[in-house]
This record gives C-alpha cells, sequence and structure tokens, in this order.
C-alpha cells in the first residue's frame, strides 16, 4: 500500500483493445494521467495498475448466472445492445481490473483520505444485468466488499453524473447501511429511472447557479443526517454544457466548484472518498480532460 497522500487507479486502455466506434470517449483514460503528469500534479509513484477482482468479492453484488455469462462470452445480442459493447474477453478484463481499482482505492481512502480511479462509475450495471456502457457496478461491488469485511457501517454514494444511477439505487434499495444520492437530467438516460435514497431531478438547461445552489442546499444536509463512515464520489463532467448529450449547462468552473463543494463537505467530517470518473462525451476531448483533471486537482489540495 502506498503511503502517497494520493492513490490513483489507472489501467492502461490500450491493453484492452475496444470496436473502433468506442475508441474516442475511451481515449480520456489515456489522457487523463498523462496530463496530471504533464502538469506535475502527481509523480509516478501514485499510479497503480491493479489485478483482476476476484469472482468471490464480484459476486457479493453481482448473480452467478451474469458473471458467467460475462467470463464466457454468453451475452445474448439483446444484452449487449442494452450494454452498448459487443462482448470480449478484453472487455471483460478491463472491467474486472477497474472493479480492483475502486476497492484499492477504498483501502487507500481509509488511511489516507481520498483516493481516485481513472476509470470506474459504473453505475448502470444491476446485479443481473449490465446497461449503458457498464458491465460491472464498481461502486456497488466495493460498498459491498466493505460491509462484508466489516471496514465500514455507512456508506454514502454521491453520484453527480448527469445520468441517474439506476443500477447503483436498484442494487442497494433494501439495504439500509448504504445511502445513494443522484443529481442528475430529468429527462436524461436512464428513461426509466430507479428510485434511489435521494433523488434530485434536473431539468434540461439547468445553468451552474442553480446547480451548485442545489448542490449547497442538500449535501451538507444529507451528509449531517447519514453520517456516513465512508463515500463513493462520481464525478462525471457530462454536466458540462459542452458535452454532446448531458443537457446542463455548467461551465468548466463550476464543475469544478461542484468537485471542491463534495470534497470540502465530507473533509468537514473527515470521511474518506473514492471517487471515479464517470461521465464525458464532449466533442472535444480537451474539455472532457481538462474537466476530470480540475477533479484531481480539487481532491489532493483537499487532502493536503
Amino acid at each position: 500500500m502506498s503511503v502517497s497522500p494520493i492513490y490513483i487507479a489507472y489501467d492502461p486502455i490500450y491493453a484492452h483493445p475496444l470496436p473502433a466506434g468506442h475508441r474516442f470517449p475511451m481515449l480520456k483514460y489515456e489522457l487523463i494521467p498523462e496530463q496530471l503528469l504533464y502538469e506535475g500534479i502527481i509523480s509516478t509513484h501514485e499510479i497503480f495498475s491493479p489485478k483482476p477482482c476476484p469472482e468471490d468479492v464480484i459476486l457479493l453484488t453481482h448473480s452467478r448466472e451474469y458473471l458467467d455469462k460475462l467470463l464466457h462470452q454468453q451475452l445474448s445480442a439483446k444484452e449487449q445492445r442494452n450494454i452498448g459493447f459487443p462482448q470480449s474477453p478484453a472487455l471483460t478484463q478491463r472491467e474486472l481490473i477497474i472493479t480492483q481499482g475502486t476497492i484499492n482505492c477504498c483501502l487507500h481512502a481509509l488511511k489516507h483520505g481520498i483516493a481516485l480511479n481513472v476509470a470506474g462509475g459504473t453505475h448502470h450495471a444491476f446485479a443481473d444485468r449490465g446497461e449503458g456502457f457498464c458491465l460491472l457496478n464498481d461502486f456497488a461491488i466495493a460498498a459491498n466488499y466493505l460491509l462484508h469485511q466489516q471496514l465500514s457501517q455507512k456508506i454514502l454514494i454521491i453520484d453527480l453524473d448527469v445520468h441517474q444511477g439506476n443500477g447503483t439505487a436498484n442494487i442497494f434499495k433494501d439495504e439500509p447501511r448504504v445511502f445513494t444520492f443522484s443529481m442528475h437530467g430529468r429527462h436524461n438516460y436512464p428513461f426509466h429511472k430507479e428510485k434511489s435514497d435521494l433523488d434530485i431531478p434536473l431539468e434540461d438547461g439547468t445553468d451552474s447557479n442553480t446547480y451548485l445552489a442545489l448542490l449547497k442546499k442538500h449535501l451538507p444536509q444529507l451528509i449531517e443526517w447519514v453520517q456516513p463512515d465512508f463515500a463513493f464520489y462520481l464525478s462525471g463532467v457530462d454536466v458540462l454544457a459542452t458535452d454532446a448529450f448531458g443537457k446542463l449547462k455548467l461551465s468548466r468552473d463550476a464543475c469544478m466548484e461542484r468537485d471542491l463543494i463534495v470534497f470540502e463537505q465530507l473533509g468537514k467530517y473527515k470521511t474518506p472518498c473514492t471517487v471515479a470518473m464517470g461521465g464525458g462525451y464532449s466533442p472535444d476531448i480537451r474539455d472532457i480532460v481538462a474537466a476530470h483533471v480540475n477533479t484531481f486537482k480539487v481532491a489532493i489540495n483537499a487532502n493536503s
């Protein structure tokens, strides 16, 4: 385990090739650590490549039948369409690595405060199926791991991706030790929403001031009420006005202030936190990478 203040889990995606049509949105996972290193925000000693997550840990959350379909390439054509990727051993391997990265981040955060996964935040995956480019629900698996190992008693999942964390909400609907909070576009994917413990649906065109005011109103009250001993933060940057699918109107500075609000509020209670990047689909990859890099900057400053 690293003794540095920040642990960054990174799976080099170029080792797990994807179909050509899906290459561009995944490019950010290569560029984020490169930019962090280029700007001197981190050193190579703070980046770690996880091993695949063991099956027994996955099965704390996902069904045996579904995991076998992923491992043995037995997803139906419909199941693959719902996920959005054609099945492949490389894709399954990547999901297992990302998931273990999130678990490793949790273990580091318990000792040092904050850890970040360059990927992750696969919140559309249900216990028995995948959806929306998500095969395994890394936050749910990691949360169940913490509970199973008795490393946490009360977990808060803060999902600020523009899309509702429907899979996460469904997985924990009957689990009182995990509180799910999703602030998302009302008219965005998924079009059938699950019920989180707290949902804040946003209208199309919601601007920076409105968004930040809502977050400042609800998040402090929520943390004080839930009193989590561990938090997960999904910091999707598909809330940006430049995003091709987000339908919200946040500036890059507002997205950075959003991150600051989250880390400051968790910091007040010294709540350890694991962060995953989530979505981002701006046509210019520089907008996506810059916004994600800002999350790392804010997290590092908050943890210093």
